[in-house]
């Protein structure tokens, strides 16, 4: 057994795939002596996948919001809700798939959850009614929300000391489906249906289950792990209170809708005594939901709530640049769509370049830079080109290519800055960061449509909305001084 860990160990020093002793220890001898070399560039690729198609099925759907519209005969509120409901359907998974993934395993759950992805999005693309598909979209959602916390965790599990690094170059994923969603969205309903926009996803899913199936080792067993139990109040009080504050602002967007109506007064009571009940809830409970340490503990509050602001706010803002580009300056689907292409391109590009020099740079100093930078592009959106003589396509691509570079700055930053605070609980971690995306982008989307549905001149206001983006992000700057430095590897 000795000389087995001992030539293991040098196998992982010369650069091979076994390079994961430090979990061996963890999990075990009988785990270390059944183990086979992990192909980790193959694994990350199939996770990575995974992670992009879910990134795409955001940002495609944003594209064909109008042809939503047309095609199921709705108003641009409900259309919309395919967007937040697919972000709401994250938000209540995404800390129980953390949970699960940790307990019975990250293949099984990344697995399942591709498998429940695929289906969904085979489902949307039948649908036949703005409401079946904005349920379909929540399911569609569940499935996805096991992705990050799994990917996480296989990564921490057999990525030994590169490990942070690899977790930081998701944060290239994402950008990449950003990019290719809107091209692929404008294509599709241009030359077919906005219905591709779904189908595409499945033979996407079928072949990540069969690499998955292929390349990713088997779980270990998970000794010393206490039994799984569901918080059903916990996830009935936080499914409710955020439901009911969705629809009062859909409703408040509504054309005649006044603030005191029932439709508007009846949902924000249930939302504000539900979400104040789940706080309670979380605080009292042997087995909460979500650990309340990790939503608003020393330290973990405030990286949750700065990847609300410069990661879903940003995300929100950004996914309603087609609609802008298209009720502003008339342009179409696959030209609106195309503006996100530099945006993913920038994104990558830093979040690459940040991922390798973190360690030298820490946390503060990236965030400082891609905050001031994506609020900078957020007010250049606002500014109309014709008073600069610039086709408004270039100017909008311009703005949206500074706004990705800024994220990617962001990114890798923000996502080890929870993730260092207690590695071993990484799943979950990466759970709620993924959460603080969606419930800022829930936030934005939400308030955004709902004001432009009210609005005579939906132009415009949309420009005053990237204003008042602008501000938040450049008020929310102070808040990056109470981040937990770090500049080494965890």
């Amino acid at each position: 057994m000795r000389l087995f860990q001992w030539k293991l160990a040098v196998t992982s020093e010369q650069g091979g795939d076994a390079a994961y002793t430090d979990t061996m220890a963890d999990r075990g001898p009988a785990l270390a002596e059944e183990s086979q070399p992990v192909h980790r560039a193959t694994v990350f690729i199939v996770v990575g996948l995974a992670l992009m198609m879910m990134s795409v099925d955001a940002t495609i759907v944003a594209t064909a919001l109008h042809a939503l519209q047309q095609g199921l005969e709705t108003s641009v509120n409900w259309a919309a809700w395919t967007l937040t409901a697919y972000s709401f359907g994250r938000v209540l998974m995404l800390p129980i798939s953390g949970k699960l993934s940790e307990r019975y395993g990250h293949r099984k759950v990344f697995l399942g959850s591709v498998l429940t992805f695929t289906l969904a999005s085979l489902c949307c693309g039948l649908a036949d009614s703005i409401f079946v598909l904005i349920a379909l979209r929540a399911m569609q959602a569940a499935g996805g929300a096991g992705f990050t916390p799994s990917a996480t965790g296989i990564i921490v599990d057999h990525f030994g000391p590169a490990r942070d690094r690899a977790v930081s170059l998701f944060g290239s994923i994402f950008p990449i489906g950003a990019m290719i969603g809107p091209v692929f969205g404008g294509l599709l309903v241009t030359y077919w249906s906005w219905r591709g926009i779904f189908l595409v996803n499945v033979p996407i899913g079928l072949a990540v289950v069969l690499l998955a199936l292929r390349y990713i080792p088997h779980d270990g067993p998970r000794a010393g792990k206490p039994g799984f139990r569901m918080d059903i109040a916990g996830i009935v009080l936080l499914g409710a209170g955020m439901l009911a504050g969705m629809l009062a602002v859909s409703y408040l967007g509504e054309t005649g809708t006044s603030g005191w109506s029932a439709m508007v007064v009846a949902p924000s009571a249930i939302a504000v005594a539900a979400l104040w009940m789940f706080f309670r809830h979380i605080t009292r409970s042997p087995n909460p939901f979500i650990a309340p340490h990790l939503v608003f503990g020393a330290e973990f509050g405030l990286v949750n709530l700065i990847n609300a602001i410069y990661g879903g706010v940003t995300i929100g803002a950004v996914a309603l640049v087609p609609l802008y580009a298209t009720t502003r300056y008339g342009l179409s689907a696959f030209d609106a769509g195309t503006l996100l292409i530099a945006q993913g391109v920038a994104t990558v590009l830093l979040s690459v370049t940040v991922a390798l020099m973190l360690r030298r740079t820490g946390y503060r100093l990236p965030l400082y830079a891609g905050g001031t930078t994506v609020a900078i592009g957020m007010l250049l959106l606002a500014v109309s080109p014709a008073l600069i003589g610039i086709p408004p396509h270039a100017w909008l691509t311009g703005a949206t290519c500074l706004i990705g570079a800024g994220a990617g700055a962001v990114n890798p930053a923000s996502r080890n800055a929870g993730l260092q605070l207690a590695p071993e609980h990484s799943s979950t971690l990466a759970a709620l960061r993924s959460l603080s995306l969606q419930i800022g982008s829930i936030v934005t989307v939400s308030v955004a449509t709902a004001v432009l549905t009210a609005s005579d001149d939906p132009g415009s206001v949309h420009a005053w909305i990237y204003v008042a983006t602008a501000l938040l992000l450049v008020a929310a700057l102070p808040l990056i001084a109470r981040v937990p430095e770090h500049h080494g590897a965890w």
